[in-house]
C-alpha cells in the first residue's frame, strides 16, 4: 500500500513536471489574435507615426528627376562600299564608343557647354532649390580670386536699384552693398549683377530674407565631381548598337539639358576625329608625293641629258629576262621603302600622342607591318579601355588605375621598341636588295656600257613614276573615303524635362514606412505573446492541470459600474452574470449531493482575483432557490465582505474565534432573503493562530445546526496558508482564477494542493471572463459555463445584448 502510494506520487510528479517543460511550446492562434487586438491602440499610433515621419520624409527630401535619351552609334563609308576603296577608319567598336562617354574627360568637355560656372539657388528653410535657367537674375564675373569658388555668395534686395552681398570664407564674413548692373567688387571678386525680371524683385521686397537667393562659382572639378556620378551610360541592345544615356539631377530642366548636351557632343566629337584621322593619313601621302615627285623629276632631267648628251634611241631589245628581274626587286625596294617611311611617321605620332590609337590604325593600314604589330596596338586598346571603366568609377589616383597607367606606358614603350625592331629589318632588307641589284647587273658586264647606264636611268625613272603613282592613287582612295564617310550616330530618343521625379517616390516611401509599421506591431505583438503569462480561458486551465481538477464554469466580466465585491445576482437575475452562477450551483450538484448542510470553501492564489464577488454571489444565487445561506469572511488581513454588503466590520470571525463575541449578536442579514454573513471583524495579530485552534470547527458546526450552506470566503492560499485547513474539510472546494489576471504558474498551487493536500474534490471557476473575445477566434473551450447559455433573444440576456463597439470603445477598460 506504501509503494503504491508512492509509485501514484512519482507518477503525478512526472506529470506535473511534464507540463512545466511544456508549458509555452504550442502557438495559440486565439491568443496571439487577442493579443493583437488589445494592441489595436499601439498598432495605431506605429502606423500614425509611420505616416507622419512618411510625409515629412517625402515633405524635406528633396526630389530627384531622371532624363534619359537613347543615342545609336553607327557609321557608314558609301565610297566603300561603292568603289571597293579601303576603309582608313578601321572597325568601329561600340564598346569603345560607351567607354568614352563614361569617361571623365569627355564629361568634362560636355560640363564645359552649358551655363553651370555660375549657379544660382533659392534657399528655403529646409532645402535649397537650384534656379536653372530660372533665374530672375544673372551675374557676370569679371575677375574671381580662386579661393572663393564654391562659396555661397548670398543676395538680398534692398530696392530695384540696390542689394547687400555676403559670404564667409574660413570664419571670415564679408559683406557689402552694390548697384545693379553696376561693377561690384569684394575682396575677391569683381562681377556684374544683372536683373532679368524685375517684378520677382517686387513681389519680394517686403518679406525676402538675407539667405533668401544666393550663387555660387563652381570649380571646374568640383563641377564635375558633382555630376559625374549621377550619368550612367548602359548599352540597350547590342545589335542595334544603341546606348541610353540617364541622368539623375535635383533640377529636372539640368538633367535633360545634361543628358542631350551628352549626346550631341559625342555625335560632334565622333565625326571631328575621324575626319582628324583621315586628314592625318592625307597629309602624310602628300609628303610622301611631294618627295617622291622631286626625285621622279630629278631622273626624269638625268635620263633626258642621258639621251640627249649620248644621242641614244630607245632601244626594246633589252633582256626581257634581265629587265623583268631588275624591275621585281626594285619594286620590292621601293615596297621597303614606303614600309621604313610609315614606320617612320608612325614613331613619330607615337612620341607626340601616344593615346591616339585611331591615328596609330589609319597609318598602319593597309601594310604589312600593320598585321605584325596588330597584337600589340590591340592589347594597348584593351588596357585603355580598362582604365576608362576605372575611371568611372574610382579616382585619377587610385591604385588601379595608377597600375593601368603603368600599364599601357610600358605596352607604348613595346610598341615602339617593335617599332624601331621593324625599322631595322627593313633597312636591313633594303641593303640586301641593294647588293642583290649590284651583283645581278654584274651578271651582264657584256651589255653596252651605254645602254646599261641608259637602263639603269630608264628603270630609275620608272620606280619613281610607279611610286609617285601608287601615292596618288592611296591619296584619291582616301579622299574619296573621307568624303565618303557618313556619321550616322543618331539621337533616336531625346531628353525630355520630366514633370515628375523618380524619387522619393510617395507609393514607395509610404508602403515602406507602413511595412516597417506592420513589422514594428508584429514584433510588440509577438513580443507579448512570448511574455504573455495569463491565463484567458477554461481551456487553458485544463490543459495547464492536464484535467487533473473540476470545472464548474465562468463568470463574465460585469460590465456595470459597481462598488468592490457587491452582490448583483439579485438586482438583475436575468441577466447573463446571473445564469453563469445558476450554472456554477447546478454543477456544485455533480461534485457532491449527498444530503445534509453543506461547506463552501472559495479561494484563489492571490488578492484581486475575485473569490469574495465570487463567494457573496455564488451564496446569493444558492439563497434564491430557497436555502438558507451564511459567507463567513475567513480572510481576516484583507477583508471585504463587509464592503459588498455595506455593513459595518466592528464585530466577526476575529471576535468569535477569541471567544469574545456570540454567533447571535455576529451573523448579519442581507437584502435578500435566506443570505447572511459574518464579517471578518477587526484585524487580528495572528489569524493563522486563530483559525487553527479549533475554535472554527464548532462555529461551522454550530452553523450547520442553521443554514444548508456555509461559504466560507478564505484568504489566498498562493500568499498564505490559513485557509488550506477548511479547503481540506470543505464538501465544495472552489479554486478562483481570473481572465485576463491570474497568471498561469498559479496553477501550480492548485497541483498542491490536489497532490499535496489530497485535496481531491477541488473545482475550479474562471471569472471575469470577456466573453465577446469569442468573436475574435479565442473560444473558452466550455461556452458560457456548462450548458446554461440560452443565447440572446430568449429573454434572459436582452439587458446584456453586445453592442457594436467602435474602435476608440474596445479600447475603454472595464470597471469590472
Amino acid at each position: 500500500m506504501y509503494n503504491e502510494e508512492i509509485s501514484n506520487t512519482n507518477e503525478s510528479f512526472e506529470r506535473y513536471k511534464e507540463r512545466l517543460e511544456n508549458f509555452s511550446n504550442e502557438f495559440e492562434l486565439g491568443l496571439f489574435l487577442h493579443l493583437t487586438r488589445k494592441n489595436l491602440y499601439w498598432v495605431l499610433i506605429f502606423f500614425l507615426i509611420a505616416v507622419s515621419g512618411a510625409f515629412l520624409y517625402i515633405r524635406y527630401t528633396q526630389p530627384v528627376f531622371e532624363a534619359n535619351a537613347v543615342l545609336q552609334i553607327n557609321s557608314d563609308n558609301k565610297a566603300q562600299t561603292l568603289l571597293n576603296v579601303e576603309d582608313i577608319y578601321g572597325t568601329k567598336d561600340i564598346a569603345v564608343d560607351i567607354e568614352l562617354l563614361r569617361s571623365k574627360e569627355f564629361i568634362t568637355k560636355v560640363l564645359e557647354t552649358l551655363p553651370l560656372q555660375t549657379r544660382y539657388f533659392a534657399h528655403g528653410q529646409v532645402l535649397d532649390f537650384e534656379l536653372y535657367r530660372h533665374s530672375f537674375f544673372n551675374v557676370e564675373k569679371v575677375d574671381i580670386s580662386p579661393e572663393i569658388y564654391d562659396t555661397k555668395i548670398y543676395i538680398q534686395f534692398n530696392s530695384l536699384e540696390e542689394y547687400i552681398w555676403s559670404y564667409t570664407l574660413g570664419d571670415e564674413a564679408f559683406s557689402g552693398t552694390c548697384k545693379i548692373s553696376s561693377l561690384c567688387a569684394t575682396p575677391h571678386m569683381k562681377f556684374f549683377l544683372k536683373i532679368n525680371n524685375f517684378e520677382s524683385i517686387k513681389s519680394n521686397l517686403n518679406g525676402v530674407s538675407k539667405d533668401d537667393y544666393y550663387f555660387v562659382f563652381g570649380s571646374p572639378s568640383a563641377i564635375v565631381n558633382e555630376h559625374y556620378s549621377n550619368i550612367e551610360i548602359r548599352l540597350l541592345n547590342a545589335a542595334a548598337k544603341s546606348v541610353e544615356i540617364n541622368v539623375h539631377d535635383f533640377n529636372a530642366s539640368k538633367a535633360s539639358d545634361i543628358a542631350s548636351a551628352v549626346a550631341e557632343n559625342f555625335i560632334t566629337f565622333d565625326l571631328e576625329r575621324k575626319g582628324e584621322s583621315a586628314d592625318k593619313v592625307i597629309n602624310f601621302i602628300n609628303n610622301q608625293i611631294t618627295n617622291v615627285y622631286a626625285t621622279l623629276r630629278e631622273s626624269e632631267m638625268q635620263l633626258q641629258d642621258f639621251k640627249k648628251d649620248f644621242k641614244l634611241q630607245e632601244n626594246e631589245n633589252y633582256s626581257g629576262i634581265f629587265m623583268s628581274r631588275l624591275n621585281d626587286m626594285e619594286k620590292a625596294q621601293v615596297d621597303f621603302e614606303l614600309q621604313a617611311n610609315i614606320l617612320s611617321e608612325l614613331e613619330k605620332s607615337i612620341q607626340k600622342s601616344p593615346n591616339d590609337i585611331y591615328a596609330v590604325l589609319t597609318l598602319l593600314s593597309g601594310t604589312e607591318s600593320g598585321t605584325i604589330l596588330q597584337n600589340q596596338i590591340n592589347s594597348l586598346i584593351d588596357l585603355m579601355m580598362q582604365k576608362e571603366r576605372a575611371l568611372f568609377a574610382m579616382k585619377e589616383n587610385s591604385g588601379v588605375v595608377t597600375s593601368l597607367n603603368y600599364q599601357i606606358d610600358l605596352q607604348v614603350e613595346m610598341l615602339k621598341k617593335s617599332i624601331s625592331s621593324l625599322k631595322g629589318k627593313l633597312q636591313q632588307n633594303q641593303k640586301d636588295i641593294e647588293s642583290k641589284i649590284i651583283e645581278f647587273e654584274g651578271q651582264f658586264t657584256n651589255v653596252p656600257t651605254k645602254e646599261l647606264e641608259y637602263a639603269r636611268l630608264q628603270r630609275l625613272f620608272e620606280i619613281n613614276e610607279k611610286f609617285y603613282t601608287l601615292l596618288l592613287e592611296k591619296r584619291a582612295e582616301y579622299s574619296i573615303s573621307k568624303a565618303g564617310f557618313v556619321a550616322e550616330n543618331l539621337m533616336l530618343e531625346k531628353a525630355v524635362t520630366p514633370n515628375n521625379p523618380i524619387s522619393p517616390n510617395r507609393f514607395v516611401i509610404y508602403m515602406s514606412f507602413c511595412l516597417f509599421a506592420s513589422l514594428f506591431s508584429l514584433l510588440l505583438v509577438i513580443f507579448r505573446y512570448l511574455l504573455h503569462n495569463d491565463i484567458n480561458s477554461l481551456a487553458e486551465i485544463t490543459k495547464l492541470t492536464s484535467a487533473s481538477v473540476g470545472i464548474l464554469g465562468l463568470v463574465p466580466k460585469y460590465k456595470k459600474e459597481i462598488p468592490v465585491s457587491q452582490l448583483v445576482v439579485d438586482k438583475r437575475p436575468k441577466s447573463l452574470i446571473a445564469e453563469s452562477f445558476r450554472t456554477i450551483r447546478t454543477n456544485l450538484e455533480f461534485i457532491n449531493n449527498n444530503e445534509g448542510p453543506k461547506v463552501m470553501a472559495v479561494t484563489s492564489t492571490i488578492s484581486g482575483e475575485g473569490k469574495t464577488f465570487v463567494a457573496i454571489n455564488l451564496g446569493g444565487i444558492i439563497a434564491f432557490s430557497g436555502k438558507k445561506v451564511v459567507i463567513l469572511d475567513l480572510d481576516m488581513r484583507k477583508p471585504k465582505i463587509h464592503l459588498g454588503f455595506n455593513a459595518l466590520n466592528d464585530r466577526g470571525m476575529s471576535t468569535l474565534l477569541i471567544g469574545k463575541d456570540t454567533l447571535e449578536n455576529c451573523i448579519k442579514k442581507s437584502e435578500l432573503n435566506n443570505l447572511h454573513f459574518i464579517t471578518a471583524g477587526p484585524i487580528p495579530p495572528n489569524p493563522s493562530e486563530l483559525i487553527i485552534n479549533g475554535v472554527l470547527d464548532t462555529i461551522i458546526d454550530t452553523l450547520k445546526l442553521s443554514y444548508d450552506i456555509i461559504v466560507v470566503d478564505n484568504p489566498p492560499v498562493g500568499l498564505v496558508t490559513d485557509g488550506i485547513a477548511v479547503i481540506k474539510k470543505a464538501d465544495y472546494p472552489i479554486y478562483i482564477f481570473r481572465a485576463e489576471y491570474s497568471q498561469r504558474n498559479f496553477v501550480h498551487n492548485v497541483d498542491r494542493l490536489v497532490n499535496e493536500n489530497k485535496i481531491t474534490n477541488l473545482s475550479v471557476v474562471l471569472n471575469g471572463v470577456d466573453i465577446q473575445r469569442n468573436s475574435y477566434g479565442y473560444n473558452y473551450g466550455y461556452g458560457y459555463g456548462y450548458g446554461y447559455g440560452y443565447g440572446y433573444g430568449y429573454g434572459y440576456y436582452d439587458d446584456l445584448k453586445p453592442k457594436k463597439r467602435g474602435f476608440f470603445n474596445r479600447f475603454k477598460k472595464s470597471n469590472y
